[in-house]
């Protein structure tokens, strides 16, 4: 009897822990991707006070390219830097390196990859298209047909449009599945069961882009990632579905239009 009240106790602290653990990495990612923003928006605000540079194109490119660098820098970098510095650390949950495996990185993308993308744009589709009219239908104030803010006003010349489409298609969602779906659900996946690493994952994705009819679409979307992963063991079917589905939008917002 007193072992089982002992297992169990041990149980319930495993489980503490690995929630604290949990909230940790989550809190850690934003913080990151949150000072990357920050840090880039004051660089560059200077250098265009600085240097009198219009703020076109290329500078909005560059502006974004900097922030996904510099946030998965901090994320992979600053652990590393506190593990050479302090060796005890190097056991620690936080701050234990991520191998290429965690970060859904392990081989090359297969032909399976490649076969589960289209699968995985209809199903983020429908799941997106789904909870999006459940919410329209819940609250009044959720404004389904507010515009997203995607960095860019107007894109004139070819010239534009390819930079453009280079960061919202490729640069941005190589970025941001190997922080989400690479780093962040790699690390909470040895810490918690898929349920909750799947739906702290998603929520942190969702609130990172600000707008709730944005939030609740790219919610749906990093559920989908989140699954093409546990198949795959990798993220590049979730990759090229986020490259299909910004590149859907791309058209939709900058050539169809």
């Amino acid at each position: 009897m007193k072992k089982a009240i002992t297992e169990k106790a041990s149980t319930k602290n495993k489980l503490i822990y690995n929630i604290a653990i949990g909230i940790g990495l989550v809190a850690w990612v934003w913080l990151c991707v949150f000072s990357a923003q920050f840090f880039s928006y004051f660089i560059f605000r200077w250098l265009v006070q600085t240097f009198h540079f219009e703020v076109g194109t290329i500078i909005q490119s560059l502006y974004s390219f900097i922030i996904y660098v510099l946030a998965i820098l901090m994320i992979l970098g600053i652990p590393a830097l506190l593990r050479k510095r302090i060796s005890k650390l190097n056991s620690h949950p936080m701050l234990e390196k991520a191998s290429r495996e965690e970060l859904g990185l392990k081989g090359l993308p297969t032909w399976t990859d490649i076969l589960l993308s289209p699968i995985g744009f209809v199903a983020q589709l429908v799941l997106s298209t789904a909870l999006v009219s459940l919410f329209s239908s819940l609250f009044s104030w959720f404004n389904i047909n507010e515009a997203q803010e995607v960095g860019y006003s107007d894109l004139f010349t070819t010239g534009d449009k390819i930079l453009a489409f280079l960061i919202i298609a490729i640069i941005v969602p190589i970025a941001e599945e190997i922080i989400f779906r690479g780093y962040l659900y790699g690390k909470l996946r040895k810490h918690l069961n898929l349920p909750v690493a799947m739906l702290l994952t998603s929520l942190l994705f969702a609130i990172l882009h600000g707008q709730w009819n944005v939030g609740v679409n790219v919610f749906a979307v990093s559920i989908i990632l989140c699954s093409l992963r546990e198949i795959t063991g990798t993220i590049y079917a979730g990759i090229l579905v986020h490259v299909i589905k910004n590149a859907v939008a791309f058209y939709l917002l900058f050539i169809a239009m």
